[in-house]
């Protein structure tokens, strides 16, 4: 299963760049994940929020073709421990899902476009945390997943 990393924005931190490519080369052993980093809107101060969220799914969904299983990270969506999530891919993996887009949205949140075409909402915490550490966060715990599916002892109970 190829699993996409759709953002608004890039990452500008070197700490947070570095983190990012640890676990991505960590990740290579189990399946292939790609960071898109769309572009951030230009002159943000003349739109309204729900006009940006509006400028912002046309660049998300762009990147979406009808066969992709998109999950936003979202803070309305569903929480899981790391084994259920670890669980959640391992069952998409099974269905025969073959490319999972995971999407984070701009400082506002997501258009209503972009929440019809997702299928599921996933929530990383209840806390809220910059554009730029979800990235980090989501690929470590994305990389856990994968050493919980393998049996591997990264994980510890």
């Amino acid at each position: 299963m190829k699993i996409t990393l759709l953002t608004v924005g890039k990452t500008e931190d070197t700490y947070l760049k570095e983190g990012i490519e640890k676990y991505l080369k960590r990740l290579k052993h189990y399946t292939r994940l790609d960071i898109i980093d769309l572009p951030e809107l230009k002159n943000t101060k003349a739109l309204s929020q729900e006009q940006q969220k509006a400028k912002e799914a046309e660049l998300i969904l762009k990147r979406i073709i009808t066969t992709d299983y998109v999950v936003l990270l979202d803070e309305n969506g569903q929480e899981f421990t790391s084994t259920q999530f670890a669980s959640f891919l391992d069952k998409k993996n099974i269905s025969g899902i073959q490319h999972m887009v995971f999407v984070v949205g701009g400082p506002y949140g997501f258009d209503a476009s972009v929440y019809q075409r997702a299928n599921d909402k996933l929530s990383l915490s209840r806390m809220t945390f910059s554009h730029q550490m979800v990235r980090l966060f989501f690929a470590e715990q994305l990389y856990r997943a994968f050493t919980i599916m393998k049996g591997e002892p990264y994980h510890h109970q």
